[in-house]
């Protein structure tokens, strides 16, 4: 499974698209915005557990952490069952949350990629879209990597999100199927 994290508007989602179509076999992109969407109101409601503050500061009630932890246990039940993964993710808490996706998925292998995009940049991406809420990009940009070790990293700052996907599976010794 490859566990692609990085801030909002960071290019993760192109990212894992462009995986899919160089990658060997088939894999099946999951990740917050699936998990999110298919919360009541795709989030937006109270009853989804999750807090948009005008700073861009997300907060999770115990409630959204435990369906979050059912979420991970469905996943990995998948991952073990022969499916190949792209886990597209923001971890807000850094290591701490890589420490909760080592423990959700203790027997399968993870390939852990840094997303980086400069915080302007992102903030920018995030400009244009009506999906964001404002400040999440800048604020999520460096904060998510706190502490997180990762096998591969790129940068989307200058660099196309095919790219970046060829240098994920290059550097995955998986060349070949890198055009």
């Amino acid at each position: 499974m490859i566990v692609l994290n990085g801030g909002s508007s960071s290019g993760k989602s192109s990212i894992a698209r462009a995986l899919q179509e160089i990658l060997p076999g088939i894999w099946l992109t999951f990740g917050v915005d699936t998990f999110i969407d298919a919360l009541p109101a795709g989030g937006d409601s109270p009853r989804a557990g999750i807090t948009f503050e005008q700073d861009g500061t997300i907060t999770f009630s115990a409630e959204h952490r435990a369906l979050e932890r059912s979420w991970y246990t469905g996943l990995s039940g998948m991952a073990r069952a022969g499916a190949h993964l792209i886990l597209d993710e923001v971890l807000l808490s850094g290591g701490a949350g890589q420490e909760r996706l080592r423990s959700a998925f203790s027997d399968v292998e993870l390939i852990w990629v840094a997303v980086r995009c400069d915080p302007d940049v992102a903030a920018s991406r995030e400009a244009r879209r009506v999906d964001r809420v404002e400040g999440m990009a800048r604020q999520q940009a460096l904060s998510v990597h706190g502490g997180v070790v990762y096998d591969v990293e790129v940068d989307t700052t200058h660099s196309s999100t095919e790219g970046c996907a060829r240098d994920i599976a290059r550097q995955l010794s998986l060349e070949a199927f890198a055009r």
